[in-house]
């Protein structure tokens, strides 16, 4: 189907909500779910068992979707399968702009009836051109309008990121590690089987959405390979899109076709395909986030000899082992770097030929380190280790980082980059509000020398391929 940007807009942006068929059973999990959702929530329930439940919650309950008094925006649909032919035609009837469908069990199980009933929703979802999401799927989260997939979800801001991803695990596992790294979501959605919108549709929708600057997806498959590389190769150009691959083995691609039905695609041709179309393909969770984070918080990569400083000397060792196997360098410094720093360094518990190795009393000069890295003819990219400290110590000195970063984020081209560690403390400073103060200022921090190396070399290859397209 050719998606509807309205209808797509009313879903993820909604001013009125129905859940049908959410349970005590369940702890009434799409009505709490939606407890920050700022527009009309209703609830649909024939059950008179549940009834008090659903009052308790202040929520209003009708009988049928017809009964509510409004247009409807979005419907979250929580029933046996079934009953879910019947709540699409109710929802067709009503003319709802979208319905997701968290109900399972449907041609993921492999069953006759799991793929009747499948087949049923598909004709008539296709009939009607309605905006099914799923079926089985966790559906929308949209923390600027307060719409979640779980109750503990964060909402009250919107962020850079539109997420797409065929597994629900994943798309709340992505929306919490992003946000407590900094990386802040602005729409995600997870699918399932996508049996009326695929990942394609999701796609052309972010593609022209001005709010999602860069795409994070999560894929099993695709149902139509020519649309979607295409798709994939016009707004790859517009934005970057970071796809995380599922099934790239054999016992991988089994798996698939029991969790959403999707048929698996051989990764040497997927990876192939996905890069001549100008998106970046990583491995696993992290390495989408840490992708993210790069693209969108520092200015295009284009070199790949990075100065990096702040580490131990054991840590130095593997620092440039792990940037080096990233396919990045860390070159040796000019004389006049050496030089320079010859004359205050102190090399006892350090040393200085890149990584440079500051041990304790070198951390003092931190400033002055960083200025001859800035300088160097050999380096093209900044590179600093920071430890979080503790609330009672570690907060001031961490500021006092933050703005010498700032200040030589102003007065330098060159791309820093931060490896953020907690260290030793037993009460290390919050997370998210450290990775927050150097995001604000355009300095990504990554939680581990691997995530930093891969994220540089990701961006680096993704600006190599918009320049050269």
């Amino acid at each position: 189907m050719i998606p509807d940007f309205k209808k797509l807009d009313r879903a993820f942006n909604p001013k009125c909500v129905a859940v049908v068929g959410d349970k005590g059973i369940s702890d009434y999990m799409w009505l709490k779910g939606q407890s920050e959702f700022k527009g009309k929530l209703y609830s649909v329930q024939l059950d008179p068992n549940e009834l008090d439940g659903i009052k308790a919650l202040g929520v209003k309950n009708y009988p049928s979707l017809m009964d509510i008094p409004e247009p409807v925006d979005l419907v979250i649909v929580a029933v046996p399968r079934p009953v879910a032919p019947i709540i699409l035609d109710a929802c067709i009837e009503k003319d709802v702009a979208a319905a997701h469908f968290f109900t399972s069990g449907f041609a993921e199980t492999d069953t006759e009836e799991g793929v009747t009933l499948e087949k049923v929703l598909t004709e008539k979802a296709a009939a009607a051109d309605f905006h099914l999401i799923g079926p089985n799927c966790m559906g929308i989260y949209s923390p600027g309008a307060g719409i979640r997939q779980i109750g503990r979800q964060p909402t009250g801001f919107s962020g850079p990121v539109g997420l797409i991803s065929q597994s629900g695990t994943h798309a709340i596992a992505f929306a919490a590690a992003a946000y407590q790294q900094g990386l802040d979501t602005n729409k995600s959605v997870s699918f399932g089987n996508g049996i009326a919108l695929d990942a394609v549709d999701y796609l052309e929708y972010y593609g022209q959405d001005p709010g999602i600057e860069a795409i994070g997806m999560y894929m099993e498959g695709v149902r139509d390979g020519r649309r979607f590389l295409t798709m994939l190769k016009t707004v790859a150009a517009k934005k970057p899109v970071v796809i995380w691959k599922g099934g790239r083995t054999e016992e991988g691609g089994r798996a698939i076709a029991s969790h959403t039905g999707s048929l698996a695609v051989p990764q040497g041709i997927w990876d192939s395909a996905i890069k001549q179309c100008g998106a970046i393909t990583v491995r696993d969770l992290q390495e989408l986030i840490d992708t993210l984070k790069a693209l969108l918080y520092l200015p295009p990569v284009r070199a790949e000899k990075i100065g990096i400083t702040g580490g131990s000397g054991g840590q130095s060792v593997a620092i440039a082992d792990i940037f080096s196997e990233a396919g990045l360098k860390v070159p040796p410094l000019t004389q006049e770097s050496y030089d320079e720093l010859e004359t205050f360094f102190t090399l006892i518990g350090g040393g200085y030929r890149n990584p440079i190795d500051t041990g304790n009393v070198n951390r003092l000069q931190m400033k002055r380190i960083l200025d001859i890295l800035e300088q160097d003819a050999h380096t093209e990219h900044l590179l600093l280790i920071m430890m979080i400290g503790s609330f009672s110590r570690g907060t001031e000195q961490f500021d006092r980082d933050v703005a010498m970063l700032d200040d030589l984020r102003k007065r330098t081209a060159k791309p820093i980059s931060v490896i953020i560690s907690t260290g030793m403390s037993d009460r290390p400073m919050d997370l998210r509000d450290a990775v927050v103060k150097l995001r604000d200022i355009g300095v990504p921090a990554f939680l581990s020398l691997d995530g930093g190396a891969l994220a540089l070399r990701n961006a680096l290859d993704f600006y190599d391929h918009r320049s050269r397209a």
